[in-house]
């Protein structure tokens, strides 16, 4: 876990991990989340309406920002303020994720970093966009 303090952040910082998507994340996140749509439940659902299996919820990869923000870029000292999501391909479970966020800019008077995130599958295609407000503590 990182302990980016405020004062160490630069525009241009940063942060990548790699993390795999199961079929026990999705079961957890729909567990947690009761989201039970048969696109993120059934198989054959999903390959009835043309996809090669059941799709991973996008908030689930939506929320790798969250674990990017809270231990890596800023880390520890990190409490988001927002974050936008843009969804641009279907994630499977399987795919080898890439998670990589980079800081745009820095406002010093409200102690705000603007991160810009994006997430690729292990194929390169990117999945998932993100543009990221976190407040860092001093």
């Amino acid at each position: 876990m990182n302990s980016y303090k405020f004062a160490d952040l630069a525009v241009g910082m940063t942060e990548s991990f790699e993390v795999e998507i199961t079929e026990n994340m999705m079961d957890k996140f729909i567990d947690i989340t009761g989201d039970v749509s048969p696109i993120h439940v059934s198989r054959e659902y999903a390959v009835d309406h043309g996809f090669k299996t059941r799709v991973c919820h996008g908030m689930l990869v939506g929320s790798m920002f969250s674990t990017m923000a809270g231990v890596y870029l800023p880390g520890e000292h990190c409490l988001l303020h927002s974050v936008e999501t843009k969804f641009s391909s279907p994630v499977y479970p399987g795919d080898k994720l890439t998670v990589t966020a980079k800081i745009s800019e820095i406002n010093d008077t409200f102690k705000i970093a603007t991160i810009k995130g994006n997430i690729k599958n292990q194929d390169g295609k990117t999945v998932c966009k993100a543009v990221y407000q976190a407040g860092v503590r001093e």
